[in-house]
């Protein structure tokens, strides 16, 4: 695979046919750029290995929505930012604690009903996800699973920022009303 294709021509020529030779190439460019990207928003030697490796298997699996807008290193280091943030946003939200021999029953059980609460939410949320267009469920994942900001979606788009910010709300209102639908009664 020829070294000296930029990004964006190395994807358009050896992604249909090679694709794991495309992989490989791009991993071989960013892999230590991307693990210092993580590894400056971590903190975390570990953390950072791990998110690098999730990262690049996230950046394969969406290969197919780049589409030259940016530079695929911009690209890439967006997919990397979001993704660092949102594991840490998310382990702020869920600290794991070590349990100890004194660990009190009802503080347990009290905790497995939370999660089996969460779980339920979860799965409510699954079915009023489904329920949406497909146009709708787009814009609710770049919004709030990759953490794109709404003026990046409206550009994404072509769209006004105030276009993109209605969607959103009728789409999120739209995910509760459908919640509290399925809810069991």
């Amino acid at each position: 695979m020829s070294t000296l294709l930029t990004d964006e021509a190395l994807i358009r020529e050896y992604m249909p046919d090679q694709p794991n030779q495309c992989f490989e190439t791009l991993y071989n460019r960013y892999a230590s750029k991307v693990y210092r990207h993580c590894l400056s928003i971590t903190k975390d030697t570990e953390n950072a290995h791990d998110f690098t490796h999730d990262i690049f298997i996230k950046m394969f699996s969406k290969l197919d929505t780049f589409h030259e807008r940016s530079s695929f290193s911009t690209w890439l280091y967006s997919i990397t930012y979001n993704y660092c943030a949102g594991q840490l946003k998310l382990a702020k939200r869920l600290p794991l604690t070590e349990l100890d021999e004194e660990t009190n029953q009802d503080a347990y059980s009290t905790e497995w009903q939370d999660a089996q609460t969460q779980e339920q939410s979860l799965q409510l949320l699954r079915q009023a996800m489904a329920s949406l267009s497909v146009n709708e469920q787009t814009l609710l994942k770049l919004k709030y699973e990759q953490g794109m900001r709404v003026e990046e979606i409206a550009e994404l788009y072509n769209l006004k920022v105030s276009t993109v910010k209605m969607r959103i709300k009728r789409s999120r209102d739209k995910v509760y009303r459908l919640m509290d639908q399925y809810a069991p009664q």
